[in-house]
């Protein structure tokens, strides 16, 4: 279903994305870290849903819908490498900065640091071109609440 999305998204140099697939980009990202510990349970999907509801106005259906799209592509993206740098060709620096801390709501949704999930946003991070100081101060934020 997502193919053509993603063979355009992994091009060399792929075109700026438009805000609905960059939204559907980033949501997937989302969906990759809460599934990297191998537990992926209802605390994080209502993270990832709430998170999109409240980044993109979007009603409880639409975040449904939007996690569930996420959840199909996420399944069927590339290595994270890959993935990542390509939502950082494609997706403007504005929305890649708050992803992290919203990668952070999610990693740290069931209450616990993993390190996996530590290690995964640590490279996501990287890879989006946002420095690891500015990683800990998102984190640091959401811990705080």
């Amino acid at each position: 279903m997502f193919a053509d999305f993603l063979s355009k998204l992994i091009q060399p140099e792929p075109e700026q994305l438009d805000d609905a697939d960059a939204r559907l980009a980033l949501t997937a990202l989302l969906v990759r870290i809460a599934r990297s510990d191998g537990f992926y349970d209802a605390k994080e999907v209502d993270h990832i849903e709430r998170i999109a509801a409240r980044r993109y106005q979007l009603d409880t259906t639409g975040a449904k819908d939007l996690r569930a799209d996420a959840e199909q592509l996420e399944s069927e993206a590339p290595d994270t490498v890959r993935f990542t740098r390509a939502i950082k060709d494609a997706v403007p620096y504005e929305q890649r900065t708050g992803v992290i801390e919203a990668l952070w709501e999610v990693a740290l949704a069931d209450g616990e640091r993993d390190a996996d999930e530590d290690a995964l946003i640590r490279m996501a991070s990287n890879f989006l071109g946002i420095s690891d100081r500015d990683s800990a101060l998102a984190r640091q934020k959401v811990e705080k609440g």
